[in-house]
């Protein structure tokens, strides 16, 4: 068969993005913050039920504006997994301030919350949650950790949008919210992200600024001021308008999208079940989280048979990934960053997860399935 015959994912787009994407060609309007920016936003506010939300180029946007929203500075800590992608580290680097990384827990491979206050000095100015998979950190514990610390929480919700945590959506718990629709997620615009701020005016209207390269244009726009001028930092963050008429439509469709996702996630998950008793680990969902299906991974029992694993499924046309090489252990994390304690649960979980194809259109779930108990059934 040839290779990656099965690939690893592919957008879900309709002629609704095509329609949508066209209109906003017609209207002439593609820069940022135009009428399609306007509209997700508006979804975004509903859905979330938040009531500051801005669209932005990417979620690495997002989590940069949140560092700089937090004021870290020179010298400061900023608690997070070295599990993760390196936006969410290079955002606090950004600042000058350092990432100190912490253990992941083995079932939801996300930040180990009774590790966290170990980590703390009086250097530490934030925690950086991430919610992997689209499920959540234990987030109670986390925010009250940070409340009695006098902490900022800023949630990397690259991989969350439409999962909740005790029926709060992902990114609106903490202080900053940072989402991706970068085409390798759920809802997609090729490039793109959300800074999420929770009830705070006063870092709202910054993050309006902070957005717009450190200028009060927005405000010059809604007439509060007349003329805008330079005010602050801040950087080029807004998304075109033409992505943003793709993600509406993306957004419109998202009940759709989740629901096909959903399917074939729970298959998978009915198909392995089984292999958890061969000492394979499948994906664990706590019962205060409502997940949205973004990755399927198994947990293999070691390296060597995830790579056997691996070249087997692509010698059947199959793409199966890895996913993060630790950011402890990474050149950057070892100069940027330093890691509380050896961190050798996320460095062992790490060697060992595979995921698999999970998209909407994905039409050979059971031939993936079958191919993986095969393979296990041979050992």
């Amino acid at each position: 068969m040839s290779k990656d015959q099965i690939p690893f994912y592919t957008p879900a787009l309709s002629e609704l993005e095509k329609s949508y994407v066209l209109e906003s060609l017609a209207s002439g309007k593609l820069s940022g913050d135009g009428p399609f920016t306007k509209r997700c936003n508006t979804w975004l506010q509903k859905q979330l039920a938040v009531p500051n939300v801005l669209l932005t180029h990417s979620c690495t946007a997002g989590l940069e504006m949140a560092a700089m929203l937090c004021d870290l500075k020179d010298g400061d800590e900023v608690i997070m997994p070295s599990f993760t992608f390196v936006s969410t580290a290079n955002a606090v680097v950004l600042r000058n301030a350092k990432p100190v990384f912490v253990e992941i827990r083995p079932d939801t491979l996300n930040m180990d919350e009774s590790k966290i206050e170990a980590a703390i000095t009086p250097r530490t100015k934030a925690i950086a949650v991430v919610h992997y998979a689209g499920v959540s950190a234990e987030m109670d514990t986390i925010l009250a950790i940070a409340r009695k610390h006098n902490l900022k929480v800023i949630e990397d919700a690259a991989q969350g949008l439409l999962a909740t945590y005790k029926g709060r959506a992902l990114g609106t718990l903490g202080d900053f919210g940072a989402l991706s629709f970068h085409e390798t997620k759920n809802i997609v615009s090729g490039e793109g992200g959300a800074l999420i701020i929770r009830d705070d005016k006063a870092a709202a209207a910054r993050a309006e600024i902070v957005r717009e390269k450190g200028t009060n244009r927005t405000q010059f726009f809604r007439g509060e001021v007349d003329k805008y001028t330079w005010v602050d930092i801040g950087s080029s963050y807004l998304p075109s308008d033409l992505l943003a008429a793709l993600l509406l439509a993306q957004f419109e469709r998202a009940e759709e999208i989740t629901k096909q996702r959903m399917r074939i996630w729970n298959l998978y998950q009915e198909r392995f079940k089984d292999l958890e008793s061969k000492g394979v680990k499948t994906p664990t969902i706590p019962g205060d989280c409502g997940h949205n299906a973004h990755i399927y991974y198994l947990i293999t029992r070691s390296l060597a048979e995830r790579s056997q694993l691996i070249n087997q499924m692509r010698a059947e046309g199959i793409s199966t990934p890895f996913h993060y090489v630790p950011l402890h252990s990474s050149p950057a994390g070892l100069k940027y960053g330093r890691a509380n304690g050896d961190l050798s649960l996320t460095t062992d979980l790490s060697e060992r997860l595979i995921r698999l194809p999970l998209f909407p259109s994905l039409q050979g779930q059971e031939k993936i399935a079958a191919l993986v108990r095969d393979f296990y059934q041979a050992k």
